[in-house]
């Protein structure tokens, strides 16, 4: 470890919750990033499922599910001015944790907004409130009540996280490769400008995940490279995108919000039952799952010139999701079980035989026409960079880690979003457990191949509409 570079030294408590795969994959990064003891971390997580991975490292952990009723009882004493909650968790408010540390003076970061159980499928609630936007306008309303309060940062993983950090280096690359570079700028309007005068019409979060293990999927069980509870509770929320000016054709079974930054929009559907096409470098042509992420809504604010209600400019920003194959029969499988999760839930990891996650940014719409960012990394290549991760893992764990530092080096900054990170400093800090970073054009458009289909409700004159990438 003596060859990895100590960013920071760290006196407080961190409380880790949550040690699925993220968890038990950010830990040792931490150990080798941070100057820190073991007995200052503390693991709470419901089960002792999994908690292997601790003991080997000396992480004390404690054993209780956290619920609206405890969780203030069981937090309060563990932390306090300077320490830190790490929310690797599903199925716990990030918005209550979050008012908890702000009460406590502790800092915070999670990897997504979570609300409390059952949210997701409140049949009771309409479709809005279950939505990414909804979470989010909540998380941020408490930066307006004190912009000096501890250090919160939400929505830090590989995506939402990274991927905003990979959009703004792929503007400049395609500001470099058209001859007219650019100096970083400096502020949220001078990306969204740059994003514009590039002529930067739609964004997608392109993945393909080829990893696989020995023992396939079996029937009644769902089977992912990252969490299945993380997944299927994402899946079931509503399909959302941020809405570019670009458009033209508004989805039949798409609504509009009210209120907040205006910056998406949601489909009437799950995202587990809407696929759009997208292209990676290795995978070539995909159809993806149009899952709701953070990311899809914070870009494409960030992005936005103008008043958000009429904005001169802003890109299509959404996922496109091509998981391991195991996982799409997964969710072939819940779909067909009117979406009741299966029984039986497998994370691969140490029993991943061979395959990479293919993780990056699509600009596309620039005079170049399209430009891929992102990392491809293989199961072998991360086993070698750091123990108990998958490609998919460390993709997440590596940003994890990365916005714990810059938050212990900036504890006063309130509730923040990777879009208002430092994107050159926190690459710095990711980009050595990325395996091979890439840039590639390609002249792929959602139309390629398709002139000889008998599909008559085409955008021909603009490849770059929603419509054209939508699978239906």
């Amino acid at each position: 470890m003596g060859e990895w570079r100590k960013e920071l030294r760290f006196d407080g408590r961190l409380v880790m919750l949550g040690f699925g795969s993220i968890g038990q994959g950010t830990l040792p990064l931490l150990l080798r990033h941070i100057d820190m003891r073991p007995e200052q971390i503390l693991v709470v997580k419901p089960t002792a499922k999994g908690l292997e991975v601790a003991d080997e490292l000396g992480v004390p952990h404690f054993i209780a599910p956290l619920t609206p009723d405890n969780h203030r009882q069981l937090l309060e004493p563990r932390l306090g001015p300077g320490d830190f909650l790490l929310n690797l968790s599903v199925d716990v408010s990030s918005t209550a944790l979050m008012q908890l540390c702000r009460e406590r003076g502790a800092l915070y970061l999670d990897t997504c907004i979570e609300p409390w159980p059952g949210t997701y499928t409140d049949g009771a609630m309409p479709p809005a409130a279950r939505t990414n936007y909804a979470l989010r306008e909540q998380a941020l309303a408490l930066r307006e009540r004190d912009r000096q309060a501890p250090t919160a940062i939400l929505t830090h993983g590989a995506n939402p996280g990274m991927v905003s950090y990979f959009v703004k280096q792929a503007l400049l690359d395609i500001a470099q490769h058209t001859g007219a570079p650019a100096e970083p700028p400096t502020d949220r309007d001078g990306w969204a400008r740059l994003a514009q005068r590039l002529g930067v019409r739609a964004i997608h979060i392109a993945e393909r995940d080829t990893q696989y293990a020995q023992r396939r999927k079996e029937p009644g069980e769902f089977v992912n490279t990252w969490s299945c509870d993380g997944f299927i509770s994402e899946g079931l929320q509503p399909a959302e995108l941020g809405w570019g000016t670009h458009e033209r054709h508004f989805p039949p079974d798409g609504a509009r919000h009210e209120k907040g930054s205006l910056a998406s929009i949601y489909l009437r559907r799950p995202g587990a039952a809407t696929r759009v096409r997208s292209w990676a470098p290795l995978a070539g042509p995909i159809q993806g799952f149009l899952i709701t992420h953070g990311e899809s809504i914070s870009i494409a604010d960030h992005l936005t010139v103008g008043d958000p209600a009429n904005p001169r400019y802003r890109p299509t920003v959404h996922y496109s999701y091509h998981p391991c194959d195991d996982a799409v029969l997964s969710m072939h499988e819940l779909t067909g079980l009117n979406w009741h999760a299966q029984t039986e839930h497998r994370v691969l990891k140490d029993d991943i035989v061979e395959g990479m996650d293919e993780l990056g940014v699509l600009l596309m719409g620039h005079a170049r026409g399209a430009y891929w960012y992102g990392s491809q990394l293989t199961i072998a290549k991360a086993r070698q960079l750091c123990p108990h991760n998958s490609a998919t893992s460390l993709q997440v764990t590596a940003p994890v880690m990365a916005g714990v530092v810059w938050a212990l080096k900036n504890p006063s900054c309130s509730v923040v979003e990777p879009d208002d990170l430092p994107h050159d400093e926190m690459l710095r800090m990711i980009k050595p457990y990325l395996g091979d970073v890439v840039g590639v054009y390609t002249d792929w458009t959602p139309l390629a191949g398709r002139e000889w289909l008998f599909e008559e409700d085409l955008d021909r004159e603009d490849p770059w509409q929603f419509k054209n990438f939508r699978v239906v």
